[in-house]
């Protein structure tokens, strides 16, 4: 069961860290990003809470987070990358799910499976961030093309996973790539290497924000989970359910939440 954000405890929003977050839907609102959820990035950040989007979008949308936003590191393309700006060096800092070699001998023969997948789903299309993507590779079903039923998006994902990928659905596309990692085996390895959070500090002091099916495994795993209120859609269709639900949807249940927190912190 989904708990009201109301009952998350003042002594576990305490001990909170690190907020680990996704983007689409949860930091946006209808496609965009507003003013009160860069603004709760900024506040969490000042106040020494390391925030770190957790997302499907493409390793060049990354590196612009990384560089420019209030953020201590980005985790891209369901887990296949993350990427953090040493400011003071003025260097990036580039890890990677996969090797150069790995990479290159699956983007031929995933591609060519995309191809084929959205010639059996008319309306899908590549979607339009591809060009910017370095492992997975991501089908558009409601972003930039006539929303499809997310029925469809599902059998998309299956197709993928017949043909040996992992594929996950996000409330806009179908991200599919050759691989184990996921969002969770990325996020593990960016608290341990970059936060220096100890494996028995992350479910105490990590928090998770999202509000669609790939964020399942972070669901699953962090007790402090938030879903904005958009999640209600896919609970059928989740593995995990996140602990808590915000009342708003969208950037302004992220605000929300942030809100608490920094109420907390600042007492």
């Amino acid at each position: 069961m989904m708990r009201p954000l109301t009952e998350l405890k003042t002594s576990d929003l305490r001990g909170i860290r690190a907020v680990l977050t996704d983007i689409d839907d949860t930091l946006t609102t209808h496609g965009r990003l507003p003013a009160l959820a860069y603004d709760a990035l900024e506040k969490l950040s000042d106040a020494g809470i390391s925030v770190v989007p957790v997302t499907g979008r493409p390793g060049g949308w990354c590196d612009m987070i990384a560089r420019f936003w209030p953020v201590s590191g980005v985790i891209g393309e369901n887990g296949a990358l993350y990427f953090r700006y040493l400011a003071e060096q003025k260097k990036m800092l580039r890890v990677y799910a996969q090797s150069p070699l790995e990479r290159q001998a699956n983007a031929g023969r995933l591609m060519a499976l995309a191809h084929g997948i959205m010639r059996e789903f008319p309306g899908t299309a590549l979607a339009s961030d591809q060009a910017y993507r370095e492992i997975d590779v991501a089908i558009d079903f409601c972003e930039d093309v006539p929303p499809l039923p997310l029925a469809v998006a599902q059998d998309i994902a299956s197709r993928f996973h017949a043909a040996g990928c992992e594929a996950k659905v996000s409330s806009i596309h179908v991200n599919a790539w050759f691989g184990a990692h996921d969002k969770l085996t990325m996020a593990k390895r960016f608290l341990a290497e970059e936060l220096g959070l100890a494996e028995t500090e992350w479910k105490n002091s990590v928090a998770y924000c999202g509000d669609s099916p790939n964020d399942a495994p972070m669901f699953g795993f962090f007790p402090l989970s938030i879903a904005v209120a958009n999640v209600k859609p896919y609970v059928e269709l989740m593995t995990h359910l996140p602990s808590f639900v915000t009342e708003e949807a969208g950037g302004a249940g992220f605000a929300a939440f942030a809100d608490r927190v920094l109420k907390v912190h600042k007492s």
